[in-house]
């Protein structure tokens, strides 16, 4: 966590000149743009496979015919198609899984009065008027909803319900791709998800009001990225093939 606590120092060093007294905030969604960054291949890779998986969709629906009186073995051959494509029908989910342990860390730093046996000074930076250490409960109690720290997560709850509109009404296209391959055997799990994914991003504003500042503008910054990514990443596949996954 120290050394954590000062890679973020020196990131915020780095930026003062720039930005001032919100440089702690700004080294925060710098960190956050490099861990997205260091993940980019995997987000690509993902890509590749969702890509792969919805060329499939022609050879499931003949499978699906084909063993339509035998479950189990229809499961089986969904298996080894995808086996053979060298795709999984689970891709997509390794670059959100490995930003977890960064997202943890910087709410932990940001939580923790001291850190290496010292006052956490970073708790009393700031992004304008709200203090990174703090939540979304004390701007309510110092000044409410439209005081200045309130102002400050009134424009982070604007940007992610933003964001969660755009992923909600792509996501509900998407949806239409994954509806075969949710109808195989032992796929009951991803049907029930999948019937969650449009609803996930709205989500992130339950996370943005409970956590310290400072994590909250990983999630902002994160949740943005992966917009922006996927609408990049998958600009060339039709809607009707996607499978929907979780950002």
């Amino acid at each position: 966590m120290s050394v954590f606590a000062s890679l973020v120092a020196y990131l915020a060093d780095l930026l003062q000149p720039l930005f001032q007294a919100s440089a702690t905030a700004a080294a925060i969604i710098v960190f956050t743009a490099l861990v997205r960054l260091a993940v980019h291949p995997l987000s690509r890779a993902a890509a590749r496979g969702q890509k792969a998986k919805a060329r499939l969709s022609p050879q499931i629906a003949e499978l699906r015919k084909k063993h339509a009186k035998n479950p189990d073995r229809m499961q089986k051959a969904f298996m080894e198609l995808h086996a053979k494509e060298k795709v999984s029908p689970f891709s997509g989910c390794l670059p959100s899984l490995l930003q977890l342990p960064a997202f943890f860390l910087m709410y932990h730093l940001f939580s923790s009065a001291r850190i290496g046996g010292e006052p956490n000074g970073l708790l009393s930076h700031t992004l304008f008027a709200a203090p990174l250490g703090d939540r979304w409960t004390d701007a309510l109690a110092h000044g409410g909803t439209f005081g200045s720290a309130g102002l400050v997560y009134v424009a982070l709850f604007a940007i992610v319900a933003a964001v969660a509109t755009y992923n909600y009404r792509r996501t509900k296209r998407q949806m239409a791709g994954a509806t075969m391959d949710q109808q195989l055997p032992g796929m009951g799990a991803m049907s029930a998800m999948t019937k969650v994914m449009p609803l996930l991003s709205f989500a992130t504003l339950l996370t943005v009001a409970w956590v310290p500042l400072a994590a909250a503008l990983y999630v902002v910054t994160s949740t943005t990225w992966t917009a922006v990514e996927r609408a990049f990443l998958y600009r060339d596949m039709p809607v009707a093939g996607a499978l929907a996954t979780a950002a």
